[in-house]
Protein backbone atom coordinates (compact mmCIF):
# COMPACT_ATOMS: atom_id res chain seq x y z
CA UNK A 1 0.00 0.00 0.00
CA UNK A 2 1.16 3.24 -0.37
CA UNK A 3 1.70 6.05 2.17
CA UNK A 4 -0.95 8.54 2.93
CA UNK A 5 0.06 11.61 1.33
CA UNK A 6 0.50 14.70 4.56
CA UNK A 7 -1.89 16.83 5.76
CA UNK A 8 -1.69 20.24 5.16
CA UNK A 9 -0.90 22.83 7.78
CA UNK A 10 -4.48 24.21 8.56
CA UNK A 11 -5.93 20.24 8.54
CA UNK A 12 -3.32 19.72 11.51
CA UNK A 13 -4.68 21.97 13.31
CA UNK A 14 -8.08 20.95 13.18
CA UNK A 15 -7.01 17.23 14.60
CA UNK A 16 -7.86 17.60 18.16
CA UNK A 17 -5.02 15.77 19.86
CA UNK A 18 -2.41 17.51 17.56
CA UNK A 19 -4.26 20.81 18.73
CA UNK A 20 -4.03 20.02 22.59
CA UNK A 21 -0.68 19.01 22.23
CA UNK A 22 0.43 22.49 20.83
CA UNK A 23 -1.78 24.39 23.36
CA UNK A 24 0.28 22.31 26.65
CA UNK A 25 3.64 22.48 24.96
CA UNK A 26 3.11 26.63 24.04
CA UNK A 27 2.44 27.08 27.35
CA UNK A 28 4.90 25.33 28.70
CA UNK A 29 7.38 27.05 26.43
CA UNK A 30 5.79 30.35 27.89
CA UNK A 31 6.40 29.47 31.14
CA UNK A 32 9.93 28.80 30.43
CA UNK A 33 10.96 31.72 28.57
CA UNK A 34 9.16 34.29 31.54
CA UNK A 35 11.51 32.79 33.58
CA UNK A 36 14.68 33.14 31.75
CA UNK A 37 13.71 36.73 31.84
CA UNK A 38 12.76 36.83 35.30
CA UNK A 39 15.47 34.12 36.95
CA UNK A 40 18.65 36.18 34.50
CA UNK A 41 17.47 39.49 35.69
CA UNK A 42 17.25 38.50 39.50
CA UNK A 43 20.46 37.02 39.45
CA UNK A 44 21.87 40.02 37.92
CA UNK A 45 19.94 42.46 39.73
CA UNK A 46 21.44 40.65 43.19
CA UNK A 47 25.26 40.03 41.69
CA UNK A 48 25.92 41.91 39.58
CA UNK A 49 27.94 39.01 38.00
CA UNK A 50 28.67 37.32 34.92
CA UNK A 51 29.53 34.34 36.31
CA UNK A 52 26.38 33.96 38.45
CA UNK A 53 24.40 34.47 35.35
CA UNK A 54 26.91 31.91 33.70
CA UNK A 55 25.85 29.28 36.82
CA UNK A 56 22.26 29.51 36.08
CA UNK A 57 22.44 27.79 33.11
CA UNK A 58 24.78 25.03 34.56
CA UNK A 59 22.24 24.58 37.38
CA UNK A 60 19.37 24.06 35.03
CA UNK A 61 22.31 21.38 33.09
CA UNK A 62 22.96 19.28 35.89
CA UNK A 63 19.67 17.52 36.06
CA UNK A 64 19.81 16.69 32.49
CA UNK A 65 23.42 15.29 32.94
CA UNK A 66 22.23 13.38 35.62
CA UNK A 67 18.71 12.24 35.38
CA UNK A 68 19.35 11.51 31.19
CA UNK A 69 19.05 7.45 31.11
CA UNK A 70 16.27 7.36 33.49
CA UNK A 71 14.17 10.20 31.86
CA UNK A 72 14.51 8.46 28.94
CA UNK A 73 13.56 5.30 30.26
CA UNK A 74 10.42 7.05 31.83
CA UNK A 75 9.59 8.29 28.36
CA UNK A 76 9.76 4.55 26.95
CA UNK A 77 8.40 2.92 30.18
CA UNK A 78 5.40 4.53 31.32
CA UNK A 79 2.20 7.01 29.67
CA UNK A 80 3.97 9.84 28.09
CA UNK A 81 1.11 12.02 28.59
CA UNK A 82 1.42 11.19 32.40
CA UNK A 83 4.82 11.79 33.01
CA UNK A 84 4.70 15.06 31.25
CA UNK A 85 1.86 16.45 33.48
CA UNK A 86 3.67 15.09 36.53
CA UNK A 87 6.52 17.49 35.62
CA UNK A 88 4.63 20.63 34.84
CA UNK A 89 3.05 20.16 38.15
CA UNK A 90 6.24 19.96 39.57
CA UNK A 91 7.21 23.32 37.72
CA UNK A 92 4.17 24.74 38.56
CA UNK A 93 5.03 24.45 42.20
CA UNK A 94 8.29 25.98 42.01
CA UNK A 95 7.20 28.75 40.27
CA UNK A 96 4.70 29.45 43.30
CA UNK A 97 7.38 28.85 45.70
CA UNK A 98 9.41 31.99 43.76
CA UNK A 99 6.11 34.10 43.84
CA UNK A 100 6.03 33.78 47.20
CA UNK A 101 9.31 33.96 48.56
CA UNK A 102 10.16 36.86 46.15
CA UNK A 103 6.39 38.68 47.54
CA UNK A 104 8.01 38.64 50.99
CA UNK A 105 11.19 39.45 50.12
CA UNK A 106 13.30 35.94 51.39
CA UNK A 107 14.66 35.14 47.95
CA UNK A 108 18.22 34.91 47.40
CA UNK A 109 20.87 33.90 44.99
CA UNK A 110 20.47 30.18 46.94
CA UNK A 111 17.15 30.07 46.92
CA UNK A 112 16.67 31.03 43.18
CA UNK A 113 19.59 28.46 42.25
CA UNK A 114 17.84 25.61 44.15
CA UNK A 115 14.42 26.58 42.59
CA UNK A 116 16.47 26.18 38.90
CA UNK A 117 17.28 23.18 39.56
CA UNK A 118 14.08 21.71 40.50
CA UNK A 119 12.90 23.23 37.24
CA UNK A 120 15.86 21.24 35.33
CA UNK A 121 14.85 18.35 36.58
CA UNK A 122 11.34 18.67 35.42
CA UNK A 123 12.68 19.61 31.92
CA UNK A 124 14.55 16.53 32.29
CA UNK A 125 11.66 14.24 32.03
CA UNK A 126 9.57 16.54 30.22
CA UNK A 127 11.42 17.08 26.95
CA UNK A 128 12.51 13.88 25.64
CA UNK A 129 8.63 12.85 27.01
CA UNK A 130 7.21 15.59 24.72
CA UNK A 131 9.33 14.56 21.84
CA UNK A 132 8.51 10.98 21.84
CA UNK A 133 4.84 12.18 22.16
CA UNK A 134 4.67 13.88 19.21
CA UNK A 135 4.88 11.18 16.51
CA UNK A 136 2.21 9.47 18.03
CA UNK A 137 -0.30 12.41 17.79
CA UNK A 138 0.94 13.79 13.96
CA UNK A 139 -1.07 12.08 11.33
CA UNK A 140 1.01 9.47 9.27
CA UNK A 141 2.93 10.89 6.80
CA UNK A 142 3.14 14.69 8.10
CA UNK A 143 5.83 14.26 10.89
CA UNK A 144 8.11 16.99 9.92
CA UNK A 145 5.36 19.48 8.85
CA UNK A 146 3.62 18.64 12.05
CA UNK A 147 7.04 19.84 13.51
CA UNK A 148 6.96 22.95 11.67
CA UNK A 149 4.02 23.40 13.20
CA UNK A 150 4.43 22.40 16.62
CA UNK A 151 7.93 24.42 16.57
CA UNK A 152 5.97 27.61 15.21
CA UNK A 153 3.15 27.65 18.38
CA UNK A 154 6.39 26.88 20.52
CA UNK A 155 8.09 29.98 18.87
CA UNK A 156 4.77 32.04 19.18
CA UNK A 157 5.53 31.54 23.05
CA UNK A 158 8.71 32.21 22.93
CA UNK A 159 8.34 35.86 21.59
CA UNK A 160 5.50 36.38 23.89
CA UNK A 161 6.99 34.70 26.75
CA UNK A 162 9.82 37.22 27.02
CA UNK A 163 8.25 40.35 26.54
CA UNK A 164 5.44 39.59 28.94
CA UNK A 165 8.24 38.50 31.45
CA UNK A 166 9.73 41.40 31.01
CA UNK A 167 7.06 43.71 31.57
CA UNK A 168 5.47 41.77 34.64
CA UNK A 169 8.99 41.66 36.49
CA UNK A 170 8.70 45.22 35.83
CA UNK A 171 5.84 45.75 37.27
CA UNK A 172 6.96 43.09 40.24
CA UNK A 173 9.27 40.59 40.55
CA UNK A 174 6.41 38.42 42.18
CA UNK A 175 4.04 38.84 38.97
CA UNK A 176 5.67 37.27 36.21
CA UNK A 177 6.54 34.22 38.73
CA UNK A 178 2.55 33.50 39.19
CA UNK A 179 1.83 33.77 35.68
CA UNK A 180 4.30 31.03 34.96
CA UNK A 181 2.46 29.42 37.86
CA UNK A 182 -0.91 29.65 35.65
CA UNK A 183 0.52 28.46 32.49
CA UNK A 184 1.80 25.23 33.92
CA UNK A 185 -1.48 24.63 35.54
CA UNK A 186 -3.04 25.00 31.96
CA UNK A 187 -0.47 23.29 30.20
CA UNK A 188 -1.18 20.15 32.87
CA UNK A 189 -5.04 19.94 32.20
CA UNK A 190 -4.96 20.38 28.21
CA UNK A 191 -1.92 17.51 28.28
CA UNK A 192 -4.81 15.11 30.07
CA UNK A 193 -7.12 15.61 27.62
CA UNK A 194 -5.01 14.03 24.78
CA UNK A 195 -5.82 11.15 23.22
CA UNK A 196 -2.56 9.61 21.76
CA UNK A 197 -2.07 6.71 19.24
CA UNK A 198 -1.44 3.23 21.43
CA UNK A 199 2.44 3.88 23.03
CA UNK A 200 4.93 1.09 22.16
CA UNK A 201 6.08 0.08 25.42
CA UNK A 202 9.47 -1.18 25.90
CA UNK A 203 9.01 -4.60 27.99
CA UNK A 204 11.77 -6.83 27.13
CA UNK A 205 14.60 -7.08 28.91
CA UNK A 206 16.79 -6.00 25.91
CA UNK A 207 14.03 -2.96 25.04
CA UNK A 208 14.79 -2.19 28.09
CA UNK A 209 17.77 -1.57 28.87
CA UNK A 210 18.51 2.46 29.89
CA UNK A 211 21.50 2.57 27.82
CA UNK A 212 19.80 1.47 24.66
CA UNK A 213 19.32 5.46 23.28
CA UNK A 214 23.24 5.42 23.28
CA UNK A 215 24.20 2.67 21.12
CA UNK A 216 21.55 3.12 18.56
CA UNK A 217 22.76 6.57 17.96
CA UNK A 218 26.64 5.70 18.27
CA UNK A 219 25.58 2.97 15.29
CA UNK A 220 24.15 5.81 13.21
CA UNK A 221 26.50 8.12 11.87
CA UNK A 222 24.25 10.67 10.60
CA UNK A 223 22.19 10.80 14.15
CA UNK A 224 25.31 10.95 15.98
CA UNK A 225 26.31 13.77 13.29
CA UNK A 226 23.45 15.62 13.99
CA UNK A 227 22.79 15.86 17.77
CA UNK A 228 26.34 16.46 18.31
CA UNK A 229 26.96 19.33 15.09
CA UNK A 230 23.94 21.14 17.90
CA UNK A 231 25.70 20.55 20.74
CA UNK A 232 29.23 22.00 19.71
CA UNK A 233 27.57 24.55 17.66
CA UNK A 234 25.45 26.02 19.93
CA UNK A 235 27.66 25.58 23.03
CA UNK A 236 30.03 28.34 21.61
CA UNK A 237 27.64 30.32 19.50
CA UNK A 238 24.74 30.95 22.20
CA UNK A 239 24.58 34.33 23.64
CA UNK A 240 21.38 34.10 25.76
CA UNK A 241 23.10 34.41 28.67
CA UNK A 242 25.08 37.73 27.84
CA UNK A 243 21.79 39.26 27.04
CA UNK A 244 21.20 40.78 30.63
CA UNK A 245 24.28 42.14 30.00
CA UNK A 246 24.11 43.55 26.33
CA UNK A 247 20.44 45.01 27.24
CA UNK A 248 21.88 46.92 30.72
CA UNK A 249 25.08 48.12 29.48
CA UNK A 250 25.95 47.63 25.83
CA UNK A 251 22.13 48.64 24.26
CA UNK A 252 21.40 50.97 27.06
CA UNK A 253 17.84 49.21 27.88
CA UNK A 254 15.95 47.49 30.83
CA UNK A 255 14.34 45.01 31.76
CA UNK A 256 11.71 45.32 29.02
CA UNK A 257 14.51 45.63 26.58
CA UNK A 258 15.49 42.35 27.54
CA UNK A 259 12.41 40.63 26.80
CA UNK A 260 12.56 42.17 23.65
CA UNK A 261 16.10 40.86 22.89
CA UNK A 262 14.88 37.10 24.10
CA UNK A 263 12.21 37.24 21.67
CA UNK A 264 13.70 38.38 18.53
CA UNK A 265 15.42 34.85 17.87
CA UNK A 266 11.69 33.71 18.43
CA UNK A 267 10.54 35.77 15.85
CA UNK A 268 12.71 34.81 13.06
CA UNK A 269 11.92 31.33 13.94
CA UNK A 270 8.05 32.13 13.53
CA UNK A 271 8.75 33.18 10.42
CA UNK A 272 10.78 30.17 9.37
CA UNK A 273 8.37 27.74 11.17
CA UNK A 274 5.78 29.34 8.55
CA UNK A 275 7.89 29.11 5.33
CA UNK A 276 8.31 24.90 6.19
CA UNK A 277 4.97 24.62 7.57
CA UNK A 278 4.00 25.33 3.59
CA UNK A 279 7.10 24.19 2.09
CA UNK A 280 8.77 21.38 3.32
CA UNK A 281 12.08 20.70 2.89
CA UNK A 282 12.55 17.85 0.36
CA UNK A 283 15.96 17.59 -1.03
CA UNK A 284 19.70 18.00 0.21
CA UNK A 285 18.33 18.39 3.82
CA UNK A 286 21.86 17.30 5.11
CA UNK A 287 24.02 20.49 3.16
CA UNK A 288 21.03 22.60 4.44
CA UNK A 289 21.49 22.02 7.98
CA UNK A 290 24.99 22.99 7.58
CA UNK A 291 24.25 26.20 5.64
CA UNK A 292 21.66 27.04 8.65
CA UNK A 293 24.30 26.95 11.22
CA UNK A 294 26.47 29.03 9.28
CA UNK A 295 24.28 31.28 8.90
CA UNK A 296 23.67 31.09 12.86
CA UNK A 297 26.96 31.80 13.27
CA UNK A 298 27.78 34.73 11.41
CA UNK A 299 24.54 36.35 12.75
CA UNK A 300 25.83 35.59 16.34
CA UNK A 301 28.86 37.41 15.32
CA UNK A 302 26.83 40.32 13.78
CA UNK A 303 24.87 40.45 17.15
CA UNK A 304 28.30 40.53 19.20
CA UNK A 305 29.35 43.59 17.54
CA UNK A 306 26.30 45.44 17.43
CA UNK A 307 25.81 48.81 19.30
CA UNK A 308 22.18 49.65 18.04
CA UNK A 309 19.17 47.84 18.91
CA UNK A 310 17.68 47.42 16.03
CA UNK A 311 20.86 45.63 14.62
CA UNK A 312 20.85 43.49 17.60
CA UNK A 313 17.03 42.11 17.11
CA UNK A 314 17.51 42.14 13.34
CA UNK A 315 20.92 39.58 13.91
CA UNK A 316 18.96 37.30 16.28
CA UNK A 317 16.07 37.26 14.24
CA UNK A 318 18.55 35.53 11.57
CA UNK A 319 19.91 33.61 14.05
CA UNK A 320 16.63 32.26 15.32
CA UNK A 321 15.26 31.67 11.80
CA UNK A 322 18.78 29.37 11.07
CA UNK A 323 18.32 27.42 14.15
CA UNK A 324 14.84 26.42 13.41
CA UNK A 325 15.97 24.61 9.76
CA UNK A 326 18.34 23.19 12.29
CA UNK A 327 16.23 22.12 14.42
CA UNK A 328 13.10 21.16 12.23
CA UNK A 329 15.70 18.63 10.18
CA UNK A 330 17.21 17.03 13.45
CA UNK A 331 14.12 16.33 15.10
CA UNK A 332 12.55 14.65 11.93
CA UNK A 333 15.67 12.35 11.27
CA UNK A 334 16.18 11.88 14.76
CA UNK A 335 12.86 10.83 15.34
CA UNK A 336 12.15 8.84 11.62
CA UNK A 337 14.91 6.79 12.19
CA UNK A 338 13.93 5.75 15.69
CA UNK A 339 11.64 2.89 16.71
CA UNK A 340 8.73 4.15 18.72
CA UNK A 341 9.80 2.03 21.82
CA UNK A 342 12.97 3.72 21.91
CA UNK A 343 12.11 7.31 21.37
CA UNK A 344 12.27 8.27 25.13
CA UNK A 345 15.81 6.86 25.56
CA UNK A 346 17.57 8.37 22.15
CA UNK A 347 15.23 11.16 22.39
CA UNK A 348 16.52 11.59 26.39
CA UNK A 349 20.49 12.13 24.83
CA UNK A 350 19.45 14.31 22.15
CA UNK A 351 17.63 16.48 25.17
CA UNK A 352 21.13 15.98 26.73
CA UNK A 353 23.29 17.40 23.92
CA UNK A 354 20.23 19.77 23.81
CA UNK A 355 20.77 20.76 27.00
CA UNK A 356 24.33 20.80 27.15
CA UNK A 357 24.84 23.47 24.20
CA UNK A 358 21.86 25.52 25.32
CA UNK A 359 22.98 25.41 29.48
CA UNK A 360 25.86 24.95 29.24
CA UNK A 361 26.28 27.62 26.42
CA UNK A 362 25.21 29.81 28.99
CA UNK A 363 27.47 28.76 31.22
CA UNK A 364 30.38 29.29 28.95
CA UNK A 365 29.60 32.14 27.87
CA UNK A 366 28.90 33.93 31.36
CA UNK A 367 33.00 32.28 32.31
CA UNK A 368 34.27 34.21 28.56
CA UNK A 369 32.22 37.15 28.98
CA UNK A 370 33.59 37.02 33.00
CA UNK A 371 37.71 36.66 31.54
CA UNK A 372 37.68 38.73 28.55
CA UNK A 373 33.90 40.87 28.42
CA UNK A 374 30.64 40.15 26.79
CA UNK A 375 31.55 41.34 23.37
CA UNK A 376 34.87 39.45 22.48
CA UNK A 377 33.57 36.08 24.07
CA UNK A 378 30.32 36.55 21.67
CA UNK A 379 32.47 36.74 18.92
CA UNK A 380 34.80 34.01 19.67
CA UNK A 381 31.49 32.21 20.01
CA UNK A 382 30.26 32.98 17.16
CA UNK A 383 33.14 32.27 14.76
CA UNK A 384 33.93 29.03 16.35
CA UNK A 385 30.12 28.14 15.51
CA UNK A 386 31.28 28.45 11.97
CA UNK A 387 34.70 26.44 12.71
CA UNK A 388 32.67 23.41 13.73
CA UNK A 389 29.89 23.66 10.74
CA UNK A 390 32.87 23.14 8.04
CA UNK A 391 34.74 20.66 10.24
CA UNK A 392 31.52 18.33 11.04
CA UNK A 393 30.81 18.49 7.28
CA UNK A 394 34.55 17.04 6.72
CA UNK A 395 34.06 14.37 9.72
CA UNK A 396 30.05 13.17 8.71
CA UNK A 397 30.00 12.85 5.28
CA UNK A 398 26.97 11.31 5.28
CA UNK A 399 25.20 13.63 7.13
CA UNK A 400 25.92 16.33 4.21
CA UNK A 401 24.87 13.69 1.92
CA UNK A 402 21.64 13.74 3.72
CA UNK A 403 18.94 13.81 0.76
CA UNK A 404 15.32 13.18 1.84
CA UNK A 405 14.13 12.47 5.31
CA UNK A 406 11.86 9.46 5.06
Amino acid sequence: MSAKPPVSAGALLKHRAFLFFLLSRSLSRFSSQIAAVAIGWQIYDLTGSAFALGMVGLVQFLPTALLVFVAGHAADRYERKRVVQLCQLAEAATALYLAVSTYYGAVGEVQIFVATFVLGIAGAFESPTTAALLPLIAPEGSLQRATAVSSGAAQIATITGPALGGFAYAIAPHFAYGIMVLFWILGMIFTGVIRPRPQAIAKAAADDDIYAGVRFIHSNPAILGTISLDLFAVLLGGVTALLPIYARDILQTGPMGLGVLRAAPAVGALVMTMVLARHAINRRVGMRMFQAVIVFGIATVVFALSHWMWLSVASLAILGAADTISVVIRFSLVQLATPDEMRGRVGAVNFLFINASNQLGQFESGLTAALFGAMPAAVLGGIGTIAVALLWMKLFPSLRKVERLE
